[in-house]
């Protein structure tokens, strides 16, 4: 009997860990040879599921805000003022509803159980709890509802906001990329002091309301005054600062952090120098989505 394409996902031999951490090109080939299948799989299973993935699961006054600003650019201020400056250069909001991100919880935990292989960000380390989500990684999670929403989430908040906060940005923002990420006590705990390679980083929490964990602070360093500030995540919540700036994850004690992190910059990687001056470009372009189409370019 011929297998179907998210039968042959499931049962495929997978790259050992220790593999992908060594950039085996064996792994590479795996993911290559195998794309089409996954998409094959993804799309399989997820027929009849029916996610609730939409606007709903964003912090109700983020949502109203960025709405209004699409349709006037000059409500953008509103925007603005749901962020606050909590480390120079670093901004924090209430990202996500705490009380609907059980759905998007619940949508992620039937993705790590739908035995479809993902591809775990493996950067500077490898998280086993994570996953690609861009289109550009071969391995990502495509599930055509999570793509709707990821696409949503880069296009419709993502990037405003980010000019809107750090204009410098503007131009080196028509690229996406983004993982999500889990941190747990006793497996991938922490990661050590690094810049990204982004114009401007995302990264939002999803555990729920009670979902408690002990360290897993995000510890940021001001390279002017080597300042060094612990900033820890609430339930959806969402930090947002230039790539540039230095951070690191540390060690997770308890329980275990959930994130997705999300990226932007320009064609081939390219990001602002720290020295440039701003594009000066009106509040209705900061409200527009860019022509550019995906380079084919992943940091990792």
């Amino acid at each position: 009997m011929t297998q179907t394409a998210l039968e042959r996902a499931r049962t495929i031999e997978r790259p050992t860990r220790d593999a992908m951490l060594q950039r085996a090109p064996a792994v590479q080939q795996f993911w290559q040879q195998n794309d089409t299948l996954f998409q094959d799989a993804w799309t399989a299973w997820e027929d009849g599921q029916n996610p609730a993935l939409d606007k709903s699961l964003y912090d109700p006054r983020l949502r109203d805000a960025v709405e209004a600003a699409w349709e006037d650019p000059t409500k953008e201020t509103d925007v603005q003022n749901l962020w606050e400056e909590v480390f120079p250069g670093v901004y924090k909001t209430q990202f996500f509803d705490p009380d609907r991100l059980r759905v998007l919880r619940s949508y992620m935990d039937s993705i790590a159980d739908a035995g479809i292989p993902l591809r775990p960000p493996y950067g500077i380390s490898l998280n086993r709890g994570g996953a690609m989500l861009d289109p550009r990684s071969k391995g990502h999670l495509g599930a055509p509802a999570f793509q709707s929403f990821y696409r949503g989430l880069m296009d419709t908040y993502m990037r405003p906001i980010s000019r809107l906060l750090f204009p410098d940005v503007t131009g080196y923002d028509t690229q996406t990329f983004g993982f999500s990420i889990q941190w747990q006590a006793g497996k991938d705990t922490s990661l050590r002091p690094h810049s990204d390679a982004s114009s401007v980083t995302l990264n939002i929490n999803l555990n729920l309301p009670g979902e408690d964990f002990s360290g897993s602070a995000v510890s940021f360093i001001d390279p002017a005054t080597r300042r060094v500030e612990k900033l820890r995540f609430e339930p959806g919540t969402a930090l947002i600062h230039h790539g540039r700036v230095p951070h690191a994850s540390e060690p997770i004690t308890e329980g275990q952090r959930s994130n997705f992190v999300l990226w932007l910059y320009g064609e081939n990687g390219q990001i602002p120098a720290p020295s440039a001056d701003p594009t000066k470009i009106d509040a209705r372009d900061r409200w527009s989505v860019p022509s550019a189409t995906s380079d084919g370019f992943a940091p990792f």
